[in-house]
């Protein structure tokens, strides 16, 4: 993935789209978001995790640059104020938020994920979550949705990330992976046919195990519901009154 930070934000930077032929052979993501203009563009796209399987990722691409849809709405509805959505990818939520006229900004480390977020309506930052984030402190909500709680390889560390982005009246909702699935920690790379991208840290988080990252990054679990298939808690800072 590439990080462009520095690139301004706002209608004044939106660019309708970006040619392959100008994108680094290895930046598969990047590619992958492209292939969905195409028929079947979904399809042949996989995650390869190091000592384990290969799962296809043609659903998840599916979702992630379709439109929103009521389980996402649900989930947006939980967010009050102010939205940081981390992890924006080409924009699905922030692009709904911003149709709502909700106060929200995405961040990505894909240049072309927030150019494609961008163009569609969003406000969007090409930006690692770790490095400094305008507005710090004061959000009233971080979301992490499609599994983003994974990003780094460790969780604790990205919820207090998350907990330090939001005021003391604000959350941080997060999509998870099925009850049962435990904590663990990967390496994965994405493919498509002979194509293979760099290997990446990448963790997953069972519904049922998120109260220990939360509890470590000052944090506890509010609330948890299931909704179509898919799995999400609400973390509130642990010193709010209950």
């Amino acid at each position: 993935m590439i990080c462009c930070a520095g690139e301004p934000i706002g209608p004044a930077a939106r660019t309708p789209g970006v040619s392959l032929a100008t994108l680094q052979t290895t930046d598969l993501y990047a590619a992958a978001l492209h292939s969905m203009t195409e028929p079947d563009g979904h399809r042949h796209w996989y995650a390869h995790y190091e000592y384990g399987p290969r799962r296809s990722l043609g659903e998840a691409l599916r979702r992630w640059c379709g439109t929103a849809d009521a389980v996402d709405r649900e989930l947006l509805a939980r967010a009050p104020g102010a939205v940081l959505d981390a992890g924006c990818g080409p924009g699905r939520l922030v692009i709904e938020l911003a149709r709502q006229g909700r106060q929200a900004a995405g961040i990505d480390t894909s240049r072309v994920a927030v150019r494609l977020a961008r163009s569609a309506g969003a406000t969007a930052l090409c930006h690692s979550i770790f490095d400094p984030v305008p507005g710090e402190g004061g959000w009233d909500a971080v979301l992490l949705a499609d599994g983003n709680i994974g990003i780094g390889g460790d969780p604790a560390a990205l919820l207090a990330r998350c907990r330090a982005l939001v005021g003391p009246a604000g959350r941080v909702l997060v999509e998870l992976d099925p009850p049962g699935t435990g904590l663990r920690a990967d390496r994965v790379r994405l493919e498509r046919g002979a194509q293979r991208g760099s290997w990446f840290d990448w963790a997953h988080v069972g519904a049922d195990a998120v109260g220990e990252p939360a509890a470590a990054a000052g944090l506890r679990v509010a609330a948890r519901w299931r909704r179509g298939g898919r799995s999400f808690a609400v973390l509130i800072p642990a010193a709010r009154a209950a």
